[in-house]
């Protein structure tokens, strides 16, 4: 097939726009939605577009759309287009204005507790006017919002090492660990097996998280079926109440109960449950000077937590918190 001509004049950013838009929502529906513009004109702008590139984009079915491989592939690169002048402007606004500027950084479960209140805390008293944006979600989906830059970094729990399109940096290892309310029946035994533990209610983290999956592994191995009283969440606020005011059993990390009395770790082995807390951010994208300080800050600040599965040591060799003030 010959080359597109994506330069011609033909190619819009609305319809860099709509492609993301559709591999998110799964249909034009959704996406008109989103966009607030008509389905006819969603569905328009998309023949326009797969005109333009001479390829299917998506596959059309009762259910939605379906991207190609081809629209895989294009959504990617749209994706860093829309994230590249997203952060254009935004820094031109930071260097009009050098004390101000935003920095939008996504968290889940594992870094929202401690790390990433203390960094914001100590940037905001060096820079006041500076806006944090905070988005909680799951892994997977801040994983989108980084590719399309609608957030400049995600802190959480690393899953994957780094590659071509993500850099993936250790700030500090933590443990994970069964907890419970300080008055539950178990709390203050000094052992407790997993097997006591399956017919009390638990708190889960979600289908699609990685952690979900090591505690279902773990379950499997010692002959067990996840227990059937459960509630699925991976929002704090929620798992916290319900662990103050029920008897349920949560899988969290070890650092939310260190300084909280009122819930209490049990001495349940889960030796191979275990996670290293860093940051997430494009491999192919200059961050802002908001977004390198707000680094620079959990870089700190993860140095100075000593957390219990690292003895209190800062991270050695190449996974030690670089200074990344000297980047572009």
């Amino acid at each position: 097939m010959e080359m597109p001509r994506l330069l011609d004049g033909r190619l819009k950013f609305r319809h860099l726009v709509l492609i993301d838009a559709l591999s998110r929502q799964g249909s034009v529906v959704g996406a008109a939605g989103e966009l607030h513009v008509t389905q006819p004109a969603a569905t328009r702008s998309l023949h326009e577009l797969e005109d333009i590139l001479g390829v299917p984009l998506f596959e059309r079915g009762p259910r939605g759309v379906t991207p190609t491989v081809f629209g895989e592939a294009f959504t990617r690169h749209a994706r860093a287009v829309l994230a590249q002048l997203t952060q254009a402007g935004r820094h031109v606004v930071e260097l009009a204005d050098a004390d101000r500027g935003t920095v939008v950084v996504g968290t889940h479960l594992a870094g929202s507790n401690v790390l990433l209140p203390r960094a914001i805390a100590a940037l905001k008293k060096e820079r006041p006017y500076l806006t944090v944006i905070v988005r909680e979600g799951s892994p997977e989906a801040l994983l989108l919002e980084l590719e399309a830059g609608r957030v400049d970094l995600v802190v959480g729990r690393l899953t994957a090492p780094s590659d071509e399109r993500m850099e993936r940096r250790k700030l500090y290892d933590e443990s994970v660990e069964p907890v419970v309310r300080a008055t539950h029946p178990l709390a203050g035994r000094e052992a407790v097996e997993l097997a006591e533990l399956v017919g009390h209610p638990w708190i889960l983290p979600g289908a699609e998280t990685v952690l979900r999956r090591e505690i279902e592994e773990l379950f499997g191995r010692h002959g067990f079926a996840l227990p059937l009283n459960r509630v699925e969440t991976t929002s704090f606020l929620t798992i916290r109440q319900l662990l103050l005011e029920t008897d349920v059993v949560a899988v969290l990390p070890s650092l939310i109960v260190r300084d909280d009395s009122r819930m209490v770790r049990l001495s349940v082995p889960l030796a191979p449950i275990g996670h290293s807390v860093g940051l997430t951010r494009s491999a192919a994208r200059t961050l802002s000077p908001s977004a390198e300080a707000l680094i620079r800050s959990l870089e700190t600040v993860a140095g100075d937590m000593a957390a219990p599965s690292t003895s209190g040591q800062r991270p050695s060799g190449e996974d030690r918190p670089r200074n990344r003030s000297a980047l572009p």
